[in-house]
């Protein structure tokens, strides 16, 4: 893998001020051929061998985005991507997982964990650095969305600051994605949304994820929502709407 990537200052730009990114990943080899690359491409690194010492590192200076290797020793990628999601200050930091794995029940698997994208090895750093860029951009976007604390639609309740689901004032605990595309759903009631623009809504359009990961993620959702559940309505060949 070549780690040189082109540097341009239209990059610079886009990443201003510059983000830190977090890469844990147990190769020392492979860990510093990414962060150079990263580096290149004007982001501020720093980097982790274990899940473990990742996870000291977001606790003591939380990063704006962590690459996330899967096979590592001790506590795997996955289980750090899950762990970072049940944590409130680290629930919102994007995660890119980058796996030697690439059958969709894998990369369906990593999505479910709660993580923004899913990288398959070997990969370009070119190609990685753009995937970062992506999902800094993206969750840019959504920042002032977030300003919007609440929506109550469907006989659902949302709270975005706590992020935070009642139905007939009982909480229903969510997953980090199951989360987004309910905020999605409910913020545009009555909207038919297909696969691709829910994908594009929550995760952005370049993400890796599949329509069958979509679908996995309604089924449950729905199955969490238990008697208003039939508020999210199914377009037959076209997508899910929630009823207005």
């Amino acid at each position: 893998m070549d780690p040189r990537v082109p540097h341009s200052p239209e990059a610079t730009d886009r990443t201003d001020p510059r983000r830190k990114v977090l890469v844990v990943e147990d190769e020392e080899p492979m860990r510093e051929l990414i962060c150079y690359g990263l580096e290149q491409a004007g982001h501020e690194v720093s980097g982790a061998g274990s899940g473990e010492e990742a996870l000291a590192i977001v606790r003591r200076e939380p990063p704006d985005l962590i690459v996330l290797d899967v096979m590592l020793p001790g506590i795997n990628g996955l289980e750090v991507c899950r762990l970072l999601r049940m944590d409130q200050a680290a629930s919102g930091i994007p995660v890119i997982i980058l796996s030697a794995r690439d059958g969709e029940k894998d990369i369906v698997g990593g999505l479910e964990c709660g993580a923004d994208d899913y990288l398959t090895k070997p990969f370009s750093p070119s190609v990685l650095a753009a995937r970062v860029q992506a999902v800094l951009r993206r969750r840019q976007a959504v920042e002032p969305a977030a300003q919007r604390d609440s929506i109550s639609a469907g006989g659902i309740t949302l709270d975005r600051q706590r992020r935070e689901v009642h139905i007939e004032g009982e909480r229903v605990d969510l997953t980090f994605s199951e989360f987004e595309i309910l905020w999605l759903l409910a913020g545009n009631p009555g909207q038919v949304f297909t696969r691709a623009r829910i994908v594009e809504g929550v995760r952005g359009a370049d993400a890796a994820i599949t329509e069958r990961a979509v679908d996995v993620r309604l089924v449950r959702l729905r199955r969490k929502l238990g008697a208003v559940a039939g508020s999210i309505e199914t377009v037959r060949g076209v997508g899910y709407r929630l009823a207005d």
